[in-house]
């Protein structure tokens, strides 16, 4: 009886930063569930099939960061269903959901660690990079020197490569490896067309395409991020190059209706130079562009929070101008000197927010109604 066909990797909706769309969240996490269901079910199979074999330890390694890689789908798959909520996500949780799939899994890949890679690709990379392992861990452990299909397991090989060459490119390391592997395969397919044993370099060169399509994965995975660290930290340059200018304007506009504004610069962002396209520098330019966004944010506050008080002051000393007139307290010469101290105060260009302050709340104490049964 023929195996069933295993479950296939879902497709992820959406692109990173996305509030994607609710049904299409829903099904690619029911997909997503029977993804997981059905490479654990093959992964324990598989393992089973790992510990009783010969060359055990030569498989043991990719068995590890298979599991690995299914782990980290599976605890990516949880972040998703906290953040959908039994479907109570608004589209804030949404727009998290499409990092958590889009994002690069958490985790610092440490030096010589064989699961090093699940912490490059991004759930979308994984699914696939978890399925090429499991096919190849399959090959491998179902191979029977007396029955093996030789013809078979050469094509699954080229397959392997042709899927390695796609996501390489020229110049590469990643490159450099497949085409070292695709010659290996040439020279084993010439063998055995030739009706030489095969038998132990085809299983070498099975393991070898296994790792070349898990390198290959994980380089596009890295490429793909810079790329999309490039365009972000383009963009952010951009936004704040336009926001230089404005408040440049609001600096202009505080010291010159503020008696005593603040004493902050705003950021230069051309300073920066260009956006750099090597990894470590681009990581390195995100984080001194970050720092000047929250030096705009504390230019802006401390600028604004000066202009906006003076007009508070304004907006309370007309509130108090029509309390006094409501109240009969106009007819006082001491509230319509104060009155028109606080105006004068809150007017003056520039003006002393400190003093037009005190001055209002002068005004605010003299304006109040009368007490009745007060004392003559």
């Amino acid at each position: 009886m023929r195996a069933p066909e295993p479950v296939p990797a879902p497709v992820p909706p959406g692109r990173l930063g996305e509030s994607i769309g609710q049904q299409a969240l829903l099904d690619y996490q029911v997909a997503l569930h029977r993804w997981l269901e059905d490479r654990r079910t093959e992964l324990d199979r598989l393992d089973r099939a790992a510990q009783a074999a010969r060359d055990a330890q030569a498989v043991t390694g990719d068995v590890v960061l298979a599991m690995s890689m299914w782990e980290s789908v599976r605890s990516r798959a949880e972040e998703l269903r906290t953040l959908w909520d039994s479907g109570r996500a608004d589209a804030l949780a949404r727009e998290r959901m499409s990092r958590v799939i889009w994002g690069r899994l958490d985790g610092a890949p440490v030096p010589g660690d064989p699961t090093a890679a699940t912490s490059t690709v991004s759930l979308a990379e994984a699914t696939t990079l978890a399925d090429a392992l499991v096919r190849q861990l399959r090959t491998r452990l179902a191979f029977d020197p007396d029955q093996a299909d030789v013809t078979a397991r050469l094509r699954a090989v080229r397959a392997s490569l042709v899927r390695s060459g796609d996501l390489v490119r020229d110049g590469e390391p990643e490159a450099e490896a497949v085409a070292r592997v695709r010659g290996a395969w040439e020279r084993v397919t010439a063998d055995s067309t030739r009706g030489a044993d095969v038998t132990g370099p085809l299983g070498e060169l099975e393991v070898a395409s296994a790792r070349v399509e898990r390198d290959a994965i994980v380089a596009a995975a890295r490429r793909h991020e810079a790329q999309r660290d490039h365009a972000r930290a383009t963009s952010l340059a951009q936004q704040l190059e336009a926001r230089e200018a404005g408040l440049a304007e609001l600096v202009e506009r505080c010291r010159r209706e503020i008696a005593t504004p603040p004493r902050l610069a705003v950021p230069d962002v051309s300073r920066l130079g260009d956006v750099p396209t090597e990894a470590e520098a681009l990581a390195a330019y995100l984080t001194r562009l970050e720092a000047v966004a929250r030096a705009m944010d504390t230019v802006e506050d401390a600028y604004t929070t000066p202009l906006r008080t003076r007009a508070s002051l304004r907006f309370r000393l007309a509130r108090l101008t029509e309390r006094a007139a409501g109240n009969g307290r106009d007819a006082s010469p001491t509230v319509r000197a104060a009155l028109a101290e606080a105006s004068d105060a809150v007017a003056a260009s520039p003006c002393d927010v400190t003093l037009a302050e005190d001055l209002v709340d002068l005004a605010d104490v003299v304006t109040a109604p009368l007490k009745h049964g007060r004392s003559r």
